[in-house]
């Protein structure tokens, strides 16, 4: 009875965490109109709500790729590849049929004779917007969770790096046919996928056309919030107990009564239908589907934010992606001009790209003097335990 109302109570604050979260970011977002005058990094436009857009759809796909790599112990390095999947299946099938003649105008149109926003009336209606958008997400995990399931069929009888090995190379293949362009009339080939439901449709207006509520970027961090939440849960259930147990020791956890190859496949395909979300949210963030973002430096990113969170901690995953991310594209930006802070000096060292020699360094030395991440295996409800044994202590 203790133990459940521990795992209750924390559940409670986990919830309520998120929901603050989530809360702060609307006050964010409409910080501008409640107010005659905000900080320019508060603009609706500035480069804070970029980031945090961006740190939603990589903090999903960090937090997926830990429950493979870190709770269930398989080095998977397809995340690029099922995030392709993803992406594209949410934009095929969201593309609306008034601009299906315009995106794929070198094909004569699309093989796709039909739009889910179109199916419950059109993308400019509330429930075309939401309906056709969740049901689009949703079949993007899908479809990369059947994919994981067939892959899954030969490779996870591999272990280690050739396990990497199979699931990189699964990546780029895939990302070599959705180029092809004799798909074209379905993927459109080598071109981009636009026109279909983005984060900045889901802003509420009045009459005239004016924003006067803006969710472009509640709305990824309440799908990722969402999709986190629900790995947790899996985490904490007998089935994410049987993963780690394979993780641990794989002929201690069979001879316990783990079926391995099942468990591999269940972990294999869950991380993959997560990831394949976070490609759906990752083209409306980009505003568009297009196969060449989605390249193994895409993965190796999220691997090296799994590393630096702590292989084994969500929270880790979540915290080192907001980082990653900020450091990446914003805080150290400042570097690329040559001619910082309106300045009128030269600093010699200063030039486009040096922000990611520095960024790289700063990367070095967090990986030589964490060498198990920020967070390590731990949690954030773990550090509150350790500061209440200590005032306990005292």
């Amino acid at each position: 009875m203790i133990k459940q109302r521990k795992i209750s109570k924390g559940a409670v604050f986990g919830l309520l965490g998120v929901v603050a979260l989530l809360g702060l970011i609307i006050l964010l977002e409409n910080l501008s109109g409640m107010l005659p005058s905000v900080p320019a990094f508060l603009l609706p436009t500035s480069q804070l709500f970029v980031v945090l857009k961006k740190t939603a759809v990589y903090g999903l796909v960090a937090v997926s790729m830990n429950l493979l790599n870190g709770f269930t112990g398989l080095f998977s390095l397809g995340q690029a590849g099922f995030m392709l999947l993803g992406a594209y299946t949410y934009a095929i099938l969201t593309v609306p049929m008034a601009s299906k003649d315009q995106v794929y105008y070198l094909f004569g149109g699309s093989a796709v004779r039909f739009s889910l926003p179109d199916l419950f009336g059109g993308m400019d209606t509330v429930p075309g917007l939401l309906l056709g958008t969740i049901l689009g997400i949703l079949l993007a995990g899908c479809v990369a969770s059947v994919a994981a399931w067939l892959i899954g069929l030969p490779v996870l009888r591999l272990k280690s790096d050739y396990l990497a090995i199979a699931t990189l190379g699964f990546a780029e293949i895939i990302r070599a046919i959705f180029q092809w362009q004799k798909l074209g009339s379905i993927t459109n080939g080598a071109n981009m996928l636009k026109n279909f439901p983005i984060f900045s449709n889901f802003n509420i207006k009045n009459a005239d056309g004016q924003v006067i509520l803006r969710l472009s970027t509640f709305v990824p961090f309440l799908v990722a919030s969402v999709c986190i939440l629900l790995i947790v849960m899996l985490i904490n259930s007998s089935y994410g107990r049987a993963f780690k147990a394979i993780r641990e020791d794989e002929i201690a956890a069979e001879a316990m009564g783990v079926n391995l190859f099942k468990h591999k496949q269940m972990s294999f395909c869950i991380s993959s239908f997560f990831t394949g979300i976070a490609g759906a949210l990752f083209a409306m963030y980009a505003t568009n589907a297009q196969a060449k973002p989605f390249t193994s430096a895409m993965t190796y990113e999220i691997l090296l934010i799994v590393v630096i969170g702590g292989i084994g901690s969500v929270s880790g995953s979540c915290i080192a992606t907001f980082l990653y991310v900020a450091c990446s594209e914003w805080w150290l930006r400042f570097l690329d001009d040559s001619t910082p802070f309106g300045s009128q000096a030269e600093v010699p060292l200063l030039r486009p790209g040096f922000r990611m020699v520095v960024f790289s360094v700063v990367i070095m030395v967090v990986v030589l003097f964490f060498r198990k991440g920020i967070m390590g295996n731990k949690e954030l409800p773990d550090l509150f335990k350790k500061n209440a044994k200590k005032e306990v202590g005292k």
